[in-house]
């Protein structure tokens, strides 16, 4: 009889684990592609591979290619199958090797994925993450492609095993699916109903991450403030917040996103009012016209969507505000998007993640009558990008002179190699590039340092400062990264010299696309 064979290296001929860890493990790569919410399950995807006694690819080819997929834009297709056709070639050189293909887009298309790349081994969806290695296991054993999509959540995420890849800051999952019905937007019907974790799970894992060195965390739902819905605590959402302020050594939360038709006082309250959770909010508006607002099931309008950011600078004048808009929604006219380009003015957000309308298959949105040209849609872009990128260079040039803090990442800018200097984010969530005063100290991510504003620019500011203008604050989560960087088989260990679970890294800000 023929026994299954586990993914990392075994006895071929018994199946067994070896006593001893492998000197060259099987390896993986996990290519993810989307939103926030795809970023924290790949977390899942890396955890569960390296439960099952695989090793994350250091340079090369991985034995193991998983992508996680994005179905939201319409070049989500062409870029999945893209990659797939370049690994066909690879793959016809590399016996064993094995391709994955999950998140969104394979809850989608579920078999077609199959038919139009027949060398891939495994399609799993958004709510069975955990089968991944247990269907690439029967992939290899019976030399058969797997195919596994449920139709609800198999187990709640964050009960997987994970692999964050950073020590100062983490994803916490609030909750995961979407009860809105937007037109536009194809998640709920991918992702389910909303399915809310109940809160002391949700400050356990905090603590966990914190007792790790995590200094910040972004808790992360699709509509975050209507958290609480489905235990019957409306309320759940500010009281969540106001608890993380009670964590010790948890010095900055943040959330994304939420809605602007279920926000409310009560949550800009939790924030003014509970130190660590930062001035920062990003709150899509989509649209700055009411009809197009109503067209796509977005309930709220554009006078409720600015009464709340007026709330919110009064409460918090410092906060930093950003958003989602859509343009080129069907049936958008001139004057519907003048209304958008007039929100957005008064808005005076600091940062706008702009996207072109995506005709999405399977979403209402898809068909309505007058879908507007492309070139009309670019246009419009190209305007609305013209403003943004000027008012975020406005409200950036008025930090110059203010003193920040910084929490230092491991990024870089795209200049850091010439200029040396290094990256972090502002308590307000804002890109800031600095250099290091000569003979002054060195900071390692995780840790903190506070400095002038020397000079703006439309996505970043950066800061020149001199010796008595830098201050330097190390802090556990810089200490964790020290410890991240000693090597135990290849794992990053932890003080006691076990391998160790480390957490996610702050969200990087997406580029402008077509699609949303």
């Amino acid at each position: 009889m023929t026994l299954p064979v586990p993914l990392g290296d075994t006895d071929p001929q018994s199946g067994d684990q070896p006593d001893c860890p492998a000197a060259d493990p099987r390896t993986y790569e996990v290519r993810t592609f989307g939103c926030q919410m795809n970023v924290h399950d790949s977390e899942r995807i890396s955890g569960l591979l390296e439960d099952a006694g695989l090793a994350r690819v250091e340079g090369g080819q991985a034995d193991v290619v998983v992508f996680n997929t994005c179905a939201v834009r319409e070049n989500a297709d062409n870029k999945l199958y893209g990659n797939l056709g370049i690994l066909k070639a690879v793959k016809e050189f590399r016996p064993g090797m094995q391709i994955a293909v999950g998140g969104c887009l394979a809850q989608k298309d579920r078999d077609i994925i199959l038919k139009k790349a027949p060398w891939v081994d495994a399609v799993f969806g958004t709510h069975n993450i955990g089968a991944l290695p247990a269907l690439l296991k029967r992939a290899r054993h019976n030399q058969d492609a797997q195919l596994e999509i449920l139709e609800s959540l198999d187990v709640f995420p964050s009960t997987l095993p994970t692999r964050r890849e950073s020590v100062y800051a983490g994803w916490v999952s609030i909750s995961v699916g979407c009860n809105n019905t937007c037109t536009f937007c194809i998640v709920p019907s991918l992702r389910g109903k909303e399915r809310d974790r109940r809160p002391g799970e949700i400050l356990a894992e905090i603590e966990a991450l914190v007792a790790d060195g995590a200094v910040e965390v972004t808790l992360l739902g699709q509509n975050v403030n209507s958290y609480g819905v489905e235990f019957g605590d409306r309320g759940a959402f500010a009281k969540l917040l106001r608890a993380c302020g009670s964590i010790e050594g948890l010095e900055r939360v943040r959330f994304t996103s939420p809605h602007p038709a279920a926000f409310t006082d009560d949550v800009i309250d939790a924030m003014a009012e509970t130190p660590n959770v930062m001035p920062q909010l990003h709150m899509p508006l989509q649209s700055g016209s009411d009809r197009i607002l109503k067209a796509m099931r977005r309930s709220y309008r554009s006078t409720r969507f600015l009464g709340i950011l007026d709330r919110v600078r009064e409460r918090m004048p410092q906060a930093a505000i950003s958003t989602d808009i859509i343009v080129g929604f069907p049936g958008e006219t001139e004057e519907d998007f003048q209304a958008t380009l007039d929100v957005v003015e008064q808005s005076r957000f600091a940062t706008a993640f702009t996207f072109q309308y995506s005709k999405r298959p399977g979403t209402p949105a898809a068909d309505l009558p007058e879908q507007l040209p492309k070139a009309v849609v670019q246009e419009r872009f190209e305007r609305l990008t013209a403003l943004q990128d000027r008012i975020a260079r406005e409200e950036n040039a008025r930090q110059v002179g203010t003193l920040v803090e910084v929490l230092v990442t491991d990024q870089q800018g795209r200049k850091g190699g010439e200029t040396h200097r290094l990256t972090g984010r502002a308590r307000d969530q804002r890109l800031v590039h600095f250099s290091v005063p000569e003979g002054a100290a060195a900071p390692r991510p995780g840790d903190f340092v506070t400095l002038p504003v020397t000079e703006a620019a439309s996505f970043h500011l950066l800061s020149d400062p001199t010796s008595d203008q830098y201050s330097l604050r190390r802090s556990r989560a810089g200490d964790a990264w020290d410890r991240s960087q000693a090597d135990s088989c290849g794992v990053p260990a932890g003080p006691d010299g076990a391998p160790r679970s480390v957490s996610l890294g702050m969200p990087s800000l997406p580029v402008r696309g077509s699609g949303r």
